[in-house]
């Protein structure tokens, strides 16, 4: 079994510090300045973990450092390593390094990135090999991911093991970073890739709302501004479920963005994980997030500035969810789904969750932390 690594490490660094991706040098130098930390090596070490039970008879092909090396060898691998690319990832790199496996002929390419790395594996290589992705970016609309790292480290130990299983053919969807940070949210089709057919396990696409929900999230908007309580701040997430509790307040809104209320007026708009940190303080605080329909996200795709240590300082009780209730159809039995990136966090958010589904009503639902 022939297996190859491809981490883009910088993948997600701009989600804490509200950038909304790191596509181009000058957004990544500027994400490093504002104090943004690499967190793909770790998703993608969650993935790996998997496949420890396949080390005897597994060989493995990465690149240097943070893109594969590092991160094997501290799970007792043995990979054998490219030379030839540095150990920090351009798109160009990960054009290459994706070539460089289809040369090797390698029978499942692993890689750990976004939207914008997977559509760099979908220029180097089409759909002539089988991929999946650890998701790891701020955005991530491409069906070729699976639901979670740990997922994808499933599906390859499994495809892996059983070289006859079915794929089938999955989107590579992209934005354009420059718009969304606009606030306009404009996803393309860049064609297909080959995956493993694992439908549990991989990527939903994004499933918008029902034509006719208008007047049951007024509802809910409604709903949530009677029930704001005084002296505490709301962290008000992205989304347009989201932007009517906005509107009911006459505030503006960072549709793709986070902003904080308090006493029913704007405190900040647009703010990274360090700017809520700085405002909340020691204060009481709340925050409203909805469901990615199809997914069932509320934390981990585009509101990365809602991070681990935000909602441990804030904690689960102080979390309201709000979707209607198609969005909760439309997981059918899947729990919601909390991706923080703290082992901690993420169990202390596994279990049940209130999400309100309209003006009069709640529902309990399940939550899974990644």
């Amino acid at each position: 079994m022939k297996l190859g690594v491809i981490i883009n490490p910088i993948a997600g660094m701009g989600g804490k510090v509200g950038l909304k991706g790191t596509d181009g040098k000058e957004v990544l130098e500027r994400a490093r300045q504002m104090g943004a930390k690499e967190e793909s090596p770790l998703k993608a070490k969650k993935a790996l973990e998997k496949l420890i039970p396949l080390k005897e008879d597994l060989e493995i092909l990465t690149f240097p450092g943070k893109m594969g090396e590092d991160e094997l060898k501290d799970l007792g691998f043995n990979p054998r390593v490219l030379n030839n690319l540095a150990d920090v990832s351009t798109a160009e790199d990960t054009e290459k390094a994706a070539r460089m496996m289809l040369e090797e002929g390698v029978d499942l390419i692993l890689f750990a990135g976004g939207d914008g790395t997977a559509r760099n594996i979908l220029n180097a290589i089409g759909e002539e090999k089988t991929v999946i992705g650890i998701p790891a970016g701020v955005k991530i609309h491409s069906g070729v991911y699976a639901s979670h790292p740990g997922a994808a480290g499933e599906i390859a130990c499994n495809y892996l093991t059983n070289k006859e299983g079915p794929v089938k053919a999955a989107e590579v969807m992209d934005i354009d970073e420059e718009s969304f940070r606009e606030g306009i949210l404009s996803a393309r089709l860049y064609g297909y890739m080959t995956i493993p057919d694992m439908p549990n396990l991989t990527q939903v696409q994004k499933s918008a709302g029902h034509a006719d929900e208008s007047e049951t999230i007024a509802g809910i908007a409604e709903k949530v501004v009677e029930e704001m309580e005084d002296d505490v701040f709301y962290i008000v997430g992205s989304g347009t479920t989201i932007r009517p509790i906005m509107d009911e307040l006459g505030l503006k809104n960072t549709l793709l963005g986070i902003d904080i209320v308090k006493n029913k007026e704007l405190i900040a708009s647009d703010v990274n994980e360090k700017k809520i940190l700085e405002i909340i303080g020691d204060s009481e605080a709340k925050i409203i997030v909805t469901v990615i329909g199809g997914q069932g996200y509320i934390f981990g795709r585009g509101n990365q500035q809602i991070s681990a240590e935000v909602v441990k300082k804030v904690g689960k009780k102080n979390i309201i969810v709000v979707a209607p209730r198609s969005k909760l159809l439309s997981l059918g039995d899947n729990p919601l789904l909390a991706d923080l990136g703290d082992e901690e966090v993420n169990k202390e958010m596994t279990g049940y969750i209130n999400v309100v589904v309209d003006y009069y009503s709640n529902s309990l639902q399940p939550i899974k932390g990644l």
